[in-house]
């Protein structure tokens, strides 16, 4: 079993930043993908950032290209998603993912990812 557990939402200004982390416990796999969903009140879960756990390759919504960024720390089983120059339009709850069937970064449909987190508020204002 694979728990995971985000952190670091919170309330910030429009163009403040925010660093999000999400701790990954349990199983190993040989291969595997983690990564960031979003999903804003009245609407579908949308995908953020996702980076490959054994050679960093990463791959990012158009909606956040240039100023999110994400990131691994191996020795602390940890995925991060640094957002820059946050927009109200980012407001939403944010989602861990691992993909444990392959490193594939590009995004898959949600039903496609073994486990999630709870989800972290994140909110910009104007």
């Amino acid at each position: 079993q694979v728990q995971l557990v985000e952190s670091g939402g919170g309330l910030v200004q429009s163009g403040g930043s925010l660093r999000l982390s999400c701790v990954v416990s349990g199983r190993t796999f040989p291969r595997y993908a983690m990564g960031w969903f979003r999903r804003a009140p009245g609407s579908e879960r949308e995908f953020v950032a996702s980076i490959a756990w054994t050679d960093s390759r990463t791959y990012y919504a158009d909606s956040v290209k240039g100023r999110f960024t994400i990131s691994r720390d191996n020795a602390k089983n940890t995925v991060y998603l640094q957002m820059n120059a946050l927009k109200p339009e980012d407001t939403a709850v944010y989602y861990c993912f691992a993909d444990t069937d392959s490193d594939y970064v590009r995004p898959k449909g949600t039903s496609e990812y073994d486990y999630w987190g709870q989800g972290t508020q994140v909110t910009v204002s104007s």
